[in-house]
C-alpha cells in the first residue's frame, strides 16, 4: 500500500524525534570524562544517577509529563532537551519536504548533515568547541556521500558542468566537489584567521571552526560554503550585537538594583568585553544548514539583489 505524503513526512519528523533524544545524549556526555554515547548504556539522571525507563525516554512526551522534573530527585531537567529533540524533528520534517519524498537517499544525507550541525551547535554554546567526530567525522563522510549520492551536488557548478548531462551529476564529478569544497571552506578560514593574527596580533579563528566549514564544504561545495560563511558572518553579525546590548542591559540592572550607578560608556565597554564571547561555530551551521536545504533560494534572492 502506498504511503501518502502526509505519512511519511509524518515518519521522518518521528525518526527527528528519537534521534533528537539520541543527540542529546552525545551533547550532554561529551564533556564528561570517561563517558560515551554508549557508555553508560542506559541514560540516567545527571543529578540522583537513577537509571531512567523507557517511558521517561519518550521525546518531548515523557518530559511534558514529568513537567521538566525528575521523577526521582525532582531534578529540573533542562529546557536544552525537549528543545533539541522538537528541533531535530522539525528540521528532519522541513529537509523531507523541502528535498521531496522521492529522493530518500538525498533526504537521509541532508538529515545527517543537519543532525552533525545540531550537536556541534549546542557542544560549542557549552564548551566553546567542536567535536571532533562531528568535524573530521564530515570531512570523511562528505565525499562518500557525494559519490554515493550525486544529488548532493546538483546545484554545484563544477559538479554541473564537467557532466556530461546537466541534469544528471555524475559520481565522480560529485566528489571532485565534495573535494574542492573542503579545500575552499577550510581554506579561506584559514586565511581569515592567519590575516586576523596579523593585524589584531591573537588568534581570530578557531581550528575547530576551520574543520567545521571544510566539513560543510564537501557537502555544499565551492561555492556554496562561501556563501554559507557569508550569511553566518551576517547572522553573527545581528547576534553579536544582540548579546552586547543583553549584557549592556544587564550591567545597568546590576548596578540600579544595588543602588548604584554604573556610567554609560564603562556599562559600554563591560558589554562590549563580555559578549565579544561568543562562539563562532553555531552560526556557520546556520550558515551550512540554509544553503544545504535553500541553495537555489538562496541563488535567487542574490540575483534579484543585484538586479
Amino acid at each position: 500500500m502506498e504511503l501518502s505524503t502526509g505519512w511519511i513526512l509524518a515518519c521522518w519528523t518521528l525518526f527527528g524525534l528519537f534521534v533528537g533524544s539520541f543527540l542529546n545524549v552525545a551533547i550532554h556526555r561529551y564533556p564528561l570524562a570517561g563517558q560515551t554515547v554508549s557508555n553508560p548504556r542506559r541514560s540516567h539522571c545527571p543529578q540522583c544517577g537513577r537509571e531512567l525507563t523507557w517511558l521517561e525516554n519518550v521525546p518531548l512526551l515523557s518530559w511534558l509529563a514529568l513537567r521538566g522534573r525528575c521523577r526521582g530527585c525532582d531534578w529540573p531537567i533542562p529546557w536544552r532537551y525537549p528543545l533539541v529533540e522538537a528541533l531535530t524533528g522539525g528540521l528532519w520534517l522541513l529537509a523531507a519536504w523541502s528535498t521531496g519524498i522521492e529522493h530518500p537517499a538525498l533526504i537521509l544525507a541532508r538529515v545527517l548533515v543537519i543532525s552533525g550541525l545540531i550537536v556541534a551547535t549546542f557542544v560549542d554554546l557549552d564548551c566553546f568547541e567542536i567535536p571532533d567526530s562531528v568535524s573530521i567525522g564530515g570531512m570523511v563522510l562528505a565525499p562518500l556521500l557525494s559519490f554515493l549520492v550525486p544529488g548532493l551536488h546538483a546545484d554545484t557548478w563544477i559538479a554541473r558542468e564537467m557532466s556530461p548531462d546537466p541534469a544528471a551529476v555524475e559520481r565522480f564529478w560529485a566528489f571532485t566537489a565534495s573535494l574542492a569544497g573542503m579545500a575552499s571552506g577550510g581554506g579561506v578560514l584559514i586565511a581569515i584567521g592567519w590575516l586576523g593574527a596579523r593585524i589584531f596580533g591573537k588568534e581570530a579563528m578557531g581550528f575547530g571552526d576551520v574543520k567545521l566549514l571544510a566539513a560543510g564544504g564537501g557537502f555544499l561545495g565551492p561555492g556554496g560554503v562561501l556563501v554559507a560563511l557569508m550569511m553566518a558572518s551576517v547572522v553573527a553579525s545581528v547576534g553579536g550585537v544582540l548579546n552586547m546590548a543583553r549584557f549592556f542591559h544587564l550591567v545597568r540592572s546590576r548596578a540600579r538594583a544595588r543602588g548604584g550607578r554604573r556610567s554609560f560608556p564603562r556599562a559600554l565597554r563591560v558589554a562590549r568585553s563580555a559578549g565579544r564571547y561568543v562562539p563562532f561555530g553555531p552560526y556557520l551551521a546556520v550558515g551550512i544548514g540554509i544553503v544545504l536545504l535553500y541553495w537555489n533560494d538562496v541563488i535567487a534572492i542574490v540575483l534579484r539583489a543585484r538586479s
